[in-house]
């Protein structure tokens, strides 16, 4: 039997190259996917608030003010000067209805002192939003 040499005569030679023809087809490929699906995409739209552009102020405000011991006044705020006058949570979404004059894009504020328990402002938010006033926002101190 001949001995098994590691190298013969009629053997192929190793590749000192590299074949870059695959490589670029695949490429190509996938520039053309992108090309063709980047269009497609949607991004997603995210409404962020913005700081400090000055606002115009509204004409009328329906401010719910909740005191110390958790008492409910309301007042609205705008061309007429008034005072705040007592109201229960079960009166609460009708007074603020008829405050807003059958316009539900009158925006309701609810000023409460930063020592009032915060089960009281979410109930004052709940049952306003429950009873579909829109526009229900907290009236916040600026600054320090």
């Amino acid at each position: 039997m001949p001995a098994v040499t590691g190298r013969s005569g009629r053997g192929r030679r190793a590749m000192n190259e590299i074949n870059m023809v695959p490589f670029i087809d695949v490429m190509l490929v996938l520039l053309i996917i992108f090309m063709v699906t980047a269009p497609l995409i949607t991004t997603g739209v995210v409404d962020l608030p913005s700081v400090g552009r000055a606002r115009q102020a509204e004409q009328r405000v329906v401010e719910v003010i909740v005191g110390l011991d958790e008492k409910l006044r309301l007042r609205t705020r705008g061309a007429e000067a008034e005072e705040p006058t007592a109201v229960t949570m079960a009166q609460l979404a009708a007074r603020v209805r008829d405050r807003q004059r059958g316009n539900a894009d009158v925006p309701v504020v609810i000023s409460a002192d930063r020592n009032v328990k915060y089960d009281t402002v979410v109930r004052v938010m709940d049952t306003l939003q429950k009873s579909g006033v829109k526009r229900v926002g907290l009236s916040v101190q600026q600054g320090g």
